[in-house]
């Protein structure tokens, strides 16, 4: 078969796909969600995948905005299924809920668009709906994975349209906002592996791209990867520290296939992280846009790894000093049991009981509070919440923030060397001290200055080792000179 031939072939699949795609987003792999976009006081009769249909009415949308740059932190969104009425909280690592015979999510209410610097979603109406029959999974068994190798929330990340925070910490003067739309798991430059999450056709790799794409949003950069899968979804790979060599635009991967190790190229911000992210072609709108993967790595995770409890105390926080916060622990959730206690592990020394709590605080900093939870069959997991706090005065907003990770994170046996890595923004004062929670002598290491580039430049890296099993909330802080702090936590599992 000649190379012309072969291309000309590849270019006719794609259009095939494509087509299929525009028609309706599920092709020869048939989606199991269906999508509604509603406006306030509209309703829609909408026929799940097995056939039936429901009516679906949107009643009311409230916004959750923050006092310090007016953002969108979330939304309470009133909703009647079969005239039962129920409250949906959008996005920020928000699971489908039940309602009667269905799961159903609210993953962007249209007001993001008044303090968005970017239009992600192709949004046309006040809010857009996923629909599954109840008890279905959220993705077709068998089709999915989760696309790195890495434990759960095992770094920092931003989800479902949480304001972006990682690298260079939220900006009070800054009123747009990038909500990330798409799902980006942070981890450790080089070593992390990346696995392609379906079966698809290599559309973009390594700065090319396959003839016939343009009218597709497809990332053509030397550090991202495109493959198209089976519904016609476009699943973005991106800031890749190495891409394989022959993952090429044209091939064919297979669900679970390595592809690449994360990295920090390009847009990063020069935070060390996979950009994970879905894009669809929307049958309702015909409109371009992101589908919020959160659910479908959660739920793959889950099916591959098998854990019994995941605490979940994300999204991030964003305060005036002296300004009350919500802490919210009740979005974890136990696989083989039900949660029976939550205890918030607080940056003043307090410990506080409850899934729900409040807190202020004088200073200004980046604070990491710690979420245990513990269910019925006493299996345990802890998460983190990072709270940025500001002061009114312009020397108060310059906060010192902090990206950690450690490598490897899955099946760590007494005495393996694990890499930890860190690198701190807004400052090139002192140094990062690192306690492992072990009873070992606190390690000092030093991170930056990070160059005008910062893609350019390493985490500073240390390694230890833990003698015993069990769960270490390993901690590492820096303070900037005005000794404003900045604090992380990980949760590293070392088994038997």
């Amino acid at each position: 078969m000649s190379m012309k031939f072969m291309q000309l072939y590849k270019v006719l699949f794609i259009l095939l796909v494509l087509f299929f795609a525009s028609c309706k987003d599920d092709s020869s792999n048939i989606s199991i969600r269906a999508i509604a976009e509603l406006d306030i006081g509209e309703s829609q009769d909408v026929e799940l995948n097995n056939g039936k249909t429901v009516k679906l009415q949107l009643l009311q949308v409230e916004e959750i905005r923050d006092n310090v740059r007016n953002g969108i932190r979330g939304a309470k969104v009133k909703v009647s299924v079969d005239g039962k009425e129920c409250i949906l909280n959008t996005g920020n690592y928000h699971l489908p809920v039940t309602i009667g015979n269905v799961q159903i999510d609210c993953p962007f209410i249209k007001k993001y668009y008044t303090t968005s610097h970017h239009d992600r979603w192709g949004l046309t109406k006040d809010a857009r709906f996923r629909l599954w029959p109840k008890d279905s999974p959220y993705i077709q068994p068998g089709t999915f994975v989760f696309p790195i190798k890495q434990a759960w929330f095992a770094s920092m990340t931003q989800s479902g349209n949480e304001p972006t925070y990682v690298d260079w910490g939220e900006n009070p003067s800054q009123q747009k906002i990038y909500y990330h739309s798409g799902h980006d798991i942070g981890g450790a430059e080089g070593l992390d592996e990346i696995v392609s999450a379906t079966d698809g056709l290599v559309v973009s790799s390594l700065n090319q791209c396959l003839p016939g794409y343009d009218s597709v949003p497809v990332y053509t950069r030397p550090d991202a990867i495109n493959i198209l899968d089976n519904r016609g979804w476009l699943i973005e790979y991106v800031h890749l520290d190495s891409i394989l060599p022959d993952i090429l635009p044209g091939e064919q991967v297979k669900m679970g296939q390595k592809i690449a190790y994360i990295g920090k190229q390009s847009t990063s911000g020069g935070w060390v992280h996979l950009h994970f992210q879905i894009a669809v072609k929307y049958p309702v709108t015909g409109n371009w846009g992101i589908e919020d993967a959160y659910p479908y790595v959660c739920e793959s995770y889950v099916n591959q790894y098998k854990p019994a409890v995941i605490a979940v105390a994300r999204p991030h926080n964003i305060a005036w000093t002296g300004e009350e916060i919500s802490l919210d622990g009740s979005k974890s959730r136990s696989l083989t049991g039900d949660i029976l206690t939550y205890e918030w592990i607080l940056s003043d020394g307090t410990i506080a009981s409850g899934p729900l709590q409040k807190k202020s605080y004088p200073v200004p900093g980046e604070y990491s509070e710690i979420l245990k939870v513990t269910d019925s069959k006493g299996s345990v997991d802890y998460d983190f919440t990072v709270v940025q706090v500001f002061g009114r005065d312009s020397t108060e907003q310059k906060i010192p923030v902090l990206h950690a990770a450690y490598h490897p994170t899955l099946d760590i046996k007494p005495g393996d060397a694990v890499t930890f890595v860190v690198r701190t923004f807004n400052t090139d004062e002192g140094n990062e001290v690192w306690d492992f929670g072990d009873g070992s002598e606190p390690v000092s290491v030093k991170s930056g200055p990070i160059p005008k580039d910062p893609v350019e430049g390493k985490y500073a890296e240390t390694v230890h080792s833990f003698s015993e099993p069990g769960d270490y909330i390993v901690k590492v802080e820096r303070s900037n000179e005005l000794g404003y702090k900045a604090v992380a936590h990980l949760h590293v599992v070392v088994n038997k």
